[in-house]
């Protein structure tokens, strides 16, 4: 060896010497931090996912079982190979072959028979395979019956009609009708009013029927007939009304109105879910106006409700009704935003002026 690379050679003896005892100082610290690890965790099983366990079979294969015994690992030698002998044989494990015959009916197909089905309950196995030939897919009458009998769906006379359907054929025909009181201030102290009001359940129109002390039979029974009047009754055109089992309701206003064509539904008892609309006007109005104010005599309540309609019906935007007015009003220009106030600003509403 040529003396003038003995230099070279011991340098580079120094730095490997540095580097093999740096590594081995690198390694006796993270094995001493992995067993105090274990030791925290004081025999429990250490969760690993899929990956994780691809990660060190990689990593053990390399080092191998010799050097494995002699570091403090979370799993076994025994376990990181067998992961990697499992890594090994994935590798060279074909996917699964297709299934020969037919193709599989397509998912969007299955969902679009299926909500015929549900939707439609008169319709037969012919009926659907010509509805579904009309949007682009041509299938099977037998098809059809496969897909609704697998679904558990009974053909079309045994089918029963849903709520939904029921209800949206009858839609514009059902009302619902409730109390809601309110505490008015008089010269002997409060006193309990009470508010009678009904609502379209399609359009969310609402009517303020009556407001009183005293919900006698009297007037309830001229409640009645103010409702079915022929030629500005709210409940004209109307076939059902919904309704609690109040007392208030006397057997006079129910044959008024059953007189008239109108069926009185009543709900269970205790059940305010069963007339969910009218419950939710009721939380409406005394949330956002009759709960903000404080009444003086039966005059302003009158009012105070009267504005709340007028409000509800042209001015506030309703969720139940994709974020609209019940009744529609002109779209105004483009100019500045102005604010419409009622009842002193508890009810506002903004527009742009014309």
């Amino acid at each position: 060896m040529p003396t003038d690379l003995y230099p070279l050679r011991v340098l580079l003896l120094t730095i490997s010497g540095f580097v093999h005892r740096h590594q081995a100082e690198v390694i006796a610290y993270l094995v001493e931090e992995n067993r105090i690890l274990k030791e925290q965790m004081k025999g429990r099983r250490v969760r690993l996912t899929d990956h994780q366990r691809r990660r060190l079979a990689a990593k053990a294969k390399v080092l191998g079982r010799r050097a494995l015994n002699q570091v403090a690992t979370i799993v076994t030698p025994d376990t990181l190979m067998r992961w990697h002998r499992r890594l090994i044989a994935a590798k060279w494990t074909y996917g699964a072959r297709a299934r020969a015959g037919r193709p599989g009916l397509m998912k969007n197909i299955k969902a679009m028979i299926l909500r015929m089905a549900t939707e439609n309950p008169s319709w037969g196995y012919s009926r659907i395979q010509g509805e579904l030939n009309g949007v682009g897919h041509t299938v099977a009458r037998t098809t059809v019956s496969n897909v609704l009998k697998a679904n558990g769906i009974k053909p079309a006379p045994d089918r029963p009609s849903t709520w939904r359907s029921f209800i949206q054929a009858h839609w514009g025909q059902i009302a619902a009708m409730d109390f809601l009181t309110a505490e008015v201030w008089t010269p002997v102290g409060p006193r309990t009013h009470y508010v009678l009001f009904a609502i379209d359940l399609k359009s969310r129109r609402v009517h303020i029927c009556g407001i009183t002390r005293h919900p006698n039979e009297a007037l309830m029974a001229q409640v009645a007939r103010n409702l079915t009047d022929c030629v500005d009754g709210f409940l004209t055109g109307y076939r059902v009304l919904i309704r609690d089992r109040d007392s208030l309701f006397t057997a006079k206003f129910t044959s008024v109105l059953e007189g008239a064509g109108v069926r009185n539904v009543l709900t269970p008892v205790r059940a305010p879910n069963c007339n969910a609309y009218a419950e939710r006007f009721v939380l409406t109005i005394k949330s956002e106006c009759l709960g903000k104010m404080i009444l003086f005599g039966e005059t302003s309540l009158r009012r105070a409700c009267s504005e709340f309609v007028e409000h509800y019906h042209t001015e506030r935007a309703h969720q139940g009704l994709g974020n609209e007015r019940v009744e529609s009003v002109a779209r105004v220009g483009t100019g500045d935003v102005e604010c419409t106030e009622r009842l002193g600003g508890i009810l506002k509403h903004y527009r742009r002026a014309a």
